[in-house]
């Protein structure tokens, strides 16, 4: 659960050791590296009409949704100078929304129209990786499965240690690469490379309350062909609550049990379908 994939080599040389890519998994990884470190960097694009109209910034700026940080409207319309045609079709992930009417209703995944219009938005230029229309295929299918994979470390944790609510729900979630989490510069100390993004989700325990997750995104190596990963999760609450500090505190002392003490720790079990009719 959460650090358990953490499993960064150690880094040595730092740049000096930092090669060419020569695959195509080790392009598209770099790519999408290179991506996550503009999530928060300042936009070049201003208001509409401004002087980066010029510069062939695709988005008019609206309001944005504050729970995924995207253009309520989002723009689907090929950006000035484009080298190909991209879909527009957005595929609907297995994550449940909680701020919804709909009752089942899920977050929906951007096109790749709508990603390559919001890297422009953040300053990235095509130039920059020369990414072919298979590699942003590629890096969607990427994008998608590092989300899946990370609900999926979530679950674990809230089926685990909260199985009161059988239906937890994401709320929101943000990307900020440059903040990094006290525990990966702890890990940085110890001589690990940091991550090459973050994201902080919150996930909503069936209404009890509001529970902030933070991932760290570690550098796996080439993208997997058939997983569509590159990247090591390291999934956990926030410290921000006495409640998630427990609960990282009963992980902790679970995995010492395991690892240490070769001791299969008294793990709690979620009840049934049959037991919860009872």
């Amino acid at each position: 659960m959460g650090a358990a994939q953490s499993t960064v080599a150690p880094a040595n040389c730092g740049d000096a050791c930092e090669v060419k890519p020569k695959s195509e998994g080790e392009r598209i990884a770099a790519a999408r590296r290179h991506i996550a470190q503009l999530s928060s960097a300042p936009s070049e694009c201003l208001s509409a009409g401004g002087t980066a109209a010029a510069k062939g910034c695709p988005v008019d700026h609206v309001k944005l949704n504050p729970l995924n940080n995207e253009l309520e409207h989002p723009n689907q319309k090929p950006a000035p100078d484009q080298p190909f045609a991209l879909p527009t079709k957005r595929e609907k992930s297995t994550i449940p929304k909680a701020e919804t009417t709909t009752a089942g209703e899920t977050w929906t995944y951007p096109s790749p129209q709508m990603f390559w219009n919001a890297m422009l938005k953040k300053g990235w230029r095509w130039e920059d990786d020369q990414l072919s229309e298979k590699d942003m295929d590629n890096i969607i299918k990427i994008h998608n499965a590092n989300n899946e994979e990370a609900w999926r470390e979530v679950l674990k944790w809230e089926n685990l240690l909260h199985p009161e609510c059988d239906a937890p729900k994401l709320r929101s979630f943000k990307g900020d690469a440059k903040n990094f989490s006290p525990r990966a510069r702890f890990r940085n100390l110890l001589g690990y490379d940091m991550p090459f993004d973050r994201h902080d989700w919150i996930v909503d325990r069936c209404g009890a309350r509001d529970v902030q997750y933070v991932i760290d995104y570690y550098d796996g190596g080439a993208v997997d062909p058939r997983s569509k990963l590159f990247t090591h999760l390291d999934v956990r609450p926030a410290m921000n609550h006495p409640g998630n500090i427990w609960d990282r505190v009963v992980v902790a002392y679970w995995r010492f049990k395991f690892e240490y003490l070769g001791m299969m720790p008294n793990l709690p079990h979620p009840p049934v379908e049959a037991e919860a009719g009872h």
